[in-house]
């Protein structure tokens, strides 16, 4: 996953995979969405952190995981029907970060990404990154400062992204800044 893909959420040293949608089909089947991993890292991690709307938590073991159009369609074993699956639905899956696949060289989550500082390439602080947003073309980056601020997530934008430092530097739109 490049700076500019969609990635995973952190909350401490676990990782937001994604959110459960609707139940598919009448097996227990799940869409899971805001999901970058590929159906075969979701199998590797085996198990993950199911948690509810109300702060409730299980574990949950994935039992399978495939394409389905531009998400991962998910089955996991304690839940074996329509039904029992539909409990699940708005929950996030989440798995501890040393279990995720490496994200590649020059490559990062968004987990990574989430509060660091944004600087423009003069210098001027824009603020920290709130939110990664899907658009069709790239992800932007949802900037919030003393203003909020959506930077496409791609070159020419996103100059260098240092995680060690905490910035990332962009040179915004031109434009950008009038509106």
């Amino acid at each position: 996953m490049t700076p500019d893909s969609k990635s995973p959420t952190e909350a401490g040293a676990e990782a937001l995979i994604g959110r459960l949608g609707r139940p598919h089909g009448l097996k227990g089947d799940l869409l899971l969405d805001d999901c970058s991993l590929s159906a075969d890292e979701i199998m590797n991690l085996g198990t993950v952190t199911w948690r509810g709307l109300r702060g409730e938590t299980r574990t949950l073991t994935v039992r399978a995981a495939k394409a389905f159009m531009a998400k991962l369609q998910v089955r996991f074993r304690e839940a074996g029907s329509r039904d029992t699956a539909a409990g699940l639905v708005n929950g996030e899956l989440w798995a501890p970060r040393e279990r995720l696949p490496d994200a590649g060289p020059g490559q990062v989550y968004t987990f990574e990404l989430i509060g660091l500082r944004v600087v423009t390439s003069a210098g001027r602080e824009l603020g920290t990154i709130a939110d990664v947003m899907p658009s069709a073309a790239h992800p932007i980056y949802v900037v919030r400062g003393a203003r909020e601020w959506l930077i496409p997530a791609t070159e020419p934008f996103v100059r260098e992204v240092d995680l060690e430092a905490g910035v990332v530097t962009v040179d915004p739109p031109a434009g950008l800044e009038e509106i």
